[in-house]
């Protein structure tokens, strides 16, 4: 209920806003209220003002020597989740200047004011609408408001006040994180912690135990239990087994108002998950196992598998295999398969049906980790037996003894002995053998083998120098089953006798100095033989005897297989003897002991006196020089320097050549002789040789025309010398004809197309228009070829001395030409 009370210190006065019903009570609870202190959350502080005044000290709020009394009050409280069809009446708010005529109006702003918050105008009475929720939104912030109801004049300070919306047990708890999963070891002991759940409430956790949680276990209580507090799941029982049950799915329930009667619950399901734990040892379903192989099974050769099970899951089951007896373990081996755990055995020694038919051996299965805790249950190993039957098969012959090497001397006869193979059936029946060679191996046939008896003998005669070794393949196979075969390879070393004498090593050649003295080395000799005694060779060299009593050389045997040759006189005369043959003779050690005779070329040569040979008679000693580095190159310098001379040399001729062809053909062509100088006119005889030009035509070839000339000339061909002389002093002749040049022209230029070996460079040009608008007249006389001409020479006597000659020609012919007319 709002409370209004002047803001003083000593807190003397109070006034009220009473509830409904409640006035006498209340006048005396407000008194005791108003007369202490305000404290705690109830009391809110005070504001000084009056009607229509805004601020404390404001003269309007004095009258009559008094301070003006405002309001204050508490917060309001209301119900959530409220089912009434009546509004729900919140509180009241009251001034002390309402007198009850009507005349102050109650307003109200802010939060949910004018639609979940009503206010009556007149008694201030405040009721709540709608239906709240505390989960949404738990208090409401308003202003209240006193006006005058006619002047609408504020008649107290807006003042500011909450509703607070009051929680009730409407939400039940929920859990968020769901769905759980949690897991334990099998065979854990009681209480070993698996996981936990933790439940949710919307409701106000600061309002009584609407918020308080507890939990508990719907399902699979005989198993887990939870902590009511915490919700920490924990097993129940220590005989948690994964190879029974390795699922539990336990219903877990959260109850708030701590339990209590009327509280709201919810709950949801974990699924937990045992785990396994190598508490199951390996167990063979089977206490014998039987296998068969044949006799002919290689060495690997898979016999069989067995496989031991384990309950347990994962690395639990896995496991390795043993042999626990002496004789498996010679004759087989067993290993484990890694992925299907199977212990695999395979054959590891050849087996014999003839020697044992049944093998029987222990197999022992165990596992890989064992966990210590439970070494207590037991061994975590079993085992199995196994018997493997040998399988008889008609076997091939086998060579007994297998011995690969046999030896013969090369000089042995052909149809000898060299050894004895020897091949037996193992089977039962022991069936007769036969022997053969592979000729894939004794292609030349050297050797045969008897096919009864397996003696090897030679086939041909035997050299060691040519083949020392032989390698052959001996076939052993049944006499009346030639399916079964049997191979073995026969090494035979050919032995070494003494047969073949020994040699020089090279065809020797020396040379000897004219001026040679006694005792100079001349020669080493040393020879070759290719027998290989055991004992190694040793050969004695001497003269040949048709040599012994030469005075020229000596022999000397060094004892080490070689031999030196010295000179025995004082010089040598190449004019005398130029070359000396010495025969050697060289004999080894046998047995027996054979011998040869080779020659020692010695030349006699000129040498200097460093004794250097210089030439000899009757071959050219070329002494090899020695040029250093610097020397080659300067020669290759030279070299390409001659090269560079001779390649110029030619480019500069034939440069010269093409120039002086292209200046036969500019001579071929120059048939007009160009000249800038004007010289003196036609009394400058001296200036250039008219009889040059006059050269380069034959006029002997034109032929005469009858229409050559005026009256009292004989033709063209008569006066051409004169008419050539006087052509710049032309006389007026309208028969003159042209053909002679057209003739003339037509000639040269079909004897220039007939003849091929003149270049092509005839060129013809036609100058038949002058121009046009000169300031200066024509001075051709051919534009004066006409009768009758009225042209004017007269001015040229003024274009200078140089033209005098012209203008007296011209204009002395002008003067017979009218003297004619008169």
């Amino acid at each position: 209920m709002p409370v209004a009370c002047p803001k003083t210190t000593a807190h003397a006065a109070c006034w009220s806003v009473m509830a409904k019903g409640l006035q006498g009570f209340l006048w005396t609870v407000l008194l005791l209220f108003c007369a202490v202190p305000q404290q705690g959350a109830q009391a809110v502080p005070t504001e000084v003002g009056g009607p229509g005044l805004g601020q404390p000290g404001d003269p309007a709020l004095l009258a009559g020597g008094r301070v003006k009394r405002g309001w204050v009050w508490n917060q309001f409280f209301v119900v959530e989740e409220y089912t009434g069809t009546e509004p729900l009446y919140v509180g009241k708010i009251h001034s002390d200047s309402d007198e009850g005529d009507g005349s102050i109006k109650y307003t109200i702003s802010g939060e949910g004011a004018g639609t979940i918050f009503l206010i009556d105008e007149l008694t201030g009475d405040i009721h709540a609408t709608e239906r709240l929720d505390r989960e949404q939104k738990t208090f409401y912030t308003l202003r209240a408001q006193a006006r005058d109801r006619q002047t609408d004049r504020l008649l107290e300070p807006e003042s500011e006040f909450i509703i607070k919306v009051q929680d009730i047990n409407d939400s039940e708890p929920r859990f968020l994180e769901g769905p759980y999963i949690g897991s334990v070891a099998e065979l854990s002991p009681v209480g070993t912690s698996v996981m936990q759940v933790m439940a949710s409430d919307a409701d106000d956790p600061t309002y009584g135990s609407s918020a308080r949680v507890v939990y508990s276990v719907l399902e699979g209580e005989q198993h887990f239990t939870v902590d009511r507090q915490t919700g920490v799941i924990r097993t129940a029982v220590a005989d948690l087994d994964r190879e029974t049950q390795d699922r539990y799915e336990v219903v877990i329930r959260a109850t708030d108002m701590a339990g209590q009667l009327g509280g709201l619950s919810g709950s949801t399901t974990v699924t937990i998950v045992v785990t396994d734990v190598n508490d199951n040892p390996p167990r063979f379903p089977q206490k014998m196992y039987q296998f068969s192989v044949v006799e002919t099974a290689p060495v690997g050769t898979a016999i069989g598998r067995v496989k031991a099970e384990d309950s347990d899951v994962g690395e639990n089951t896995d496991m390795t295999y043993q042999m626990k007896d002496e004789e498996g373990v010679e004759m087989f081996k067993v290993t484990t398969d890694s992925n299907t755990q199977e212990a695999v055995i395979t054959v590891q020694k050849p087996l014999d049906y003839e020697s044992k038919k049944v093998h029987t051996v222990v197999v022992e299965a165990l596992n890989k980790f064992v966990d210590p805790r439970f070494v207590d249950l037991g061994t975590f190993r079993d085992q199995t037996i196994v018997r493997v039957s040998v399988l008889d098969v008609d076997e091939p012959p086998e060579f007994r003894p297998p011995s690969d090497l046999m030896e013969v001397q090369e000089d042995a006869h052909v149809g000898s002995v060299v050894g004895v193979v020897t091949a037996l059936d193992p089977d039962t029946a022991n069936h007769p053998v036969r022997y053969a060679i592979d000729r894939s191996t004794d292609v030349e046939r050297i050797f045969d083998i008897d096919a009864n008896t397996g003696a090897i003998v030679t086939g041909k005669v035997l050299d060691r120098e040519t083949a020392g070794w032989h390698n052959i393949t001996v076939l052993a196979m049944e006499a009346d089953n030639h399916s079964q075969v049997s191979r073995a390879s026969l090494r035979i070393r050919i032995l070494d006798v003494n047969d073949n004498p020994p040699e020089l090593a090279t065809p020797y050649e020396a040379a000897v100095c004219e001026d040679a003295k006694p005792g100079q080395l001349v020669q080493t000799i040393s020879v070759v033989d290719r027998d290989e005694p055991q004992s190694g060779h040793r050969f004695y060299f001497t003269l040949a005897p048709e040599a012994t009593h030469s005075h020229h050389f000596s022999l000397l045997d060094v004892k080490d297989n070689t031999a030196a040759v010295h000179t025995q006189r004082v010089g040598f005369n190449r004019q005398e003897q130029d070359v000396y043959l010495l025969p050697i003779l060289v004999v080894d050690s046998g047995p027996p002991a054979l011998s040869s005779t080779g020659t020692l070329t010695i030349r006699v040569c000129g040498c200097d006196s460093s004794g250097a040979i210089q030439s000899c008679n009757s071959t050219a000693y070329v002494m090899s020089a020695t040029l250093s580095p610097g020397a080659l190159i300067a020669l290759l310098v030279c070299i390409l320097i001659l090269i560079v001379l001779v390649l110029l040399i030619l480019t500069l001729k034939r440069h010269h050549k093409s120039h002086l062809t292209s200046e036969d053909d500019e001579d071929m062509r120059d048939n007009v002789i160009k000249y800038n100088d004007e010289g003196g006119g036609e009394q400058d005889t001296e200036a250039y040789d008219m009889s040059a030009l006059r050269s380069l035509y034959d006029f002997s070839e034109i032929k005469g025309g009858d229409g050559g000339g005026g009256p009292g000339e004989g033709g063209l061909s008569g006066n051409l010398a004169s008419e050539l002389h006087a052509l710049p002093q032309w006389v007026q002749n309208p028969d003159l004809d042209f053909s002679v040049f057209r003739d003339y022209i037509c000639k040269k230029v079909e004897q220039a197309d007939e003849d091929i070996s003149v270049p092509p460079y005839d060129s013809f040009q036609t100058y038949a228009f002058e121009g046009s608008d000169s300031p200066i007249p024509s001075l051709s006389s051919i534009n004066t070829w006409s009768s009758g001409s009225e042209q004017d020479f007269s001015y040229l006597g003024g274009w200078g001395p140089r033209f005098r000659q012209l203008a007296a020609l011209y204009m002395g012919r002008k003067g017979e030409e009218e003297g004619e007319e008169s």
